[in-house]
């Protein structure tokens, strides 16, 4: 039985990808994800935050008594790269991780903004990442800013982090775009190699007692999958890119849902949290059990084998098939 795939030009032994979160922070953990099973690590985001303070801090500490010395300004050369700052501790976990595992390991950064960050790509591609995902999940809270000046600013992020690397490089979008299918295919003509979806934003309440906002983590369901299959049945075989459901995966059938929606991979994060790595091998083997059963040799077979590419008119299909569920539910 076939289990291989391939994501964004990466060839993988199967479909499972440990998604960024606290079980790829470290090399302990990586290879235990490794020794249960998992296809490719992607590792825990580095944030666009912490590079630009790390940045700051020494700018602060450099230049912040600049007037009250006058040969100060002449003490530093204006071109100087501040080395050993720049979140050094993650690049040398990621060599660290692929001199030990045998697995593809990809890099994560999680930004948006315009700036110097976004040149940190480069130092992780020369750490010996396999390939790199950026998470540019933004929420605009100006009333002034317009849709398309929010989605310019994706496409210039992702410009200039391809200006800084040849590694495949892979986004993790969020739904919110009002039509996100458009947005799939800019970020594809803008360089990308692949797709996640969905991004799975924290949780926002509001604690009564302290009389504050929370954030907190959003482990998600089986029930959470829905956005993700709709997206990747209407993509599949629409653009030149893999696609990972990056959502609501916590069983070998949820695997399924995903590879024949039209996916090439998918990617676990709340369900290893929950039950441990050990649930790698037993999605592993309720997929081998499974396939069996249906007689399935491989990954490949399936793939897309229930998506919106067989119809003209996908827009037209879910239409149908939202009317279809209102009466079947009234009925």
């Amino acid at each position: 039985m076939d289990l291989s795939t391939e994501f964004i030009g990466i060839e993988l032994k199967n479909p499972l990808i440990a998604s960024a979160s606290p079980m790829s922070a470290k090399l302990d953990s990586v290879k235990r994800l490794e020794d249960n099973g998992i296809g490719a690590v992607i590792m825990h985001s580095l944030f666009e935050e912490r590079i630009n303070h790390e940045v700051h801090e020494l700018d602060h500490f450099l230049y912040a008594n600049n007037d009250s010395y006058a040969e100060a300004t002449d003490f530093f050369q204006d071109d100087l790269e501040f080395d050993n700052i720049e979140a050094d501790d993650y690049l040398r976990e990621i060599e660290d991780i692929k001199k030990s595992v045998d697995i593809p390991v990809i890099a994560s950064l999680n930004g948006v903004s315009s700036g110097g960050w976004a040149k940190f790509a480069g130092k992780l591609q020369g750490a010996g990442a396999d390939g790199l995902e950026l998470n540019i999940t933004y929420i605009p809270t100006s009333l002034d800013m317009s849709g398309s000046e929010v989605e310019k600013m994706y496409l210039d992020t992702i410009n200039t982090v391809k200006e800084h690397i040849s590694i495949p490089l892979n986004i993790k979008m969020n739904s919110y775009f009002s039509n996100p299918a458009n947005m799939a295919k800019q970020f594809i003509d803008a360089g990308v190699q692949g797709l996640t979806l969905f991004d799975n934003p924290v949780q926002v309440d509001i604690d009564l007692d302290d009389l504050n906002s929370i954030h907190k983590a959003n482990l998600t369901t089986s029930k959470d999958i829905s956005e993700s299959l709709r997206w990747c049945a209407i993509l599949y075989n629409k653009l030149q890119g893999s696609l990972c459901v990056g959502t609501g995966v916590h069983s070998a059938f949820d695997v399924f849902k995903a590879i024949m929606s039209g996916a090439d991979s998918v990617a676990l994060a709340s369900v290893l949290l929950q039950k441990g790595e050990g649930e790698i091998k037993n999605i592993l083997e309720q997929m081998s059990i499974w396939m069996n059963e249906k007689e399935y040799h491989s990954i490949a077979q399936m793939k897309g084998s229930i998506s919106l590419d067989h119809t003209r008119n996908p827009a037209a299909y879910e239409r149908s098939s939202y009317m279809n569920a209102l009466n079947s539910y009234r009925a």
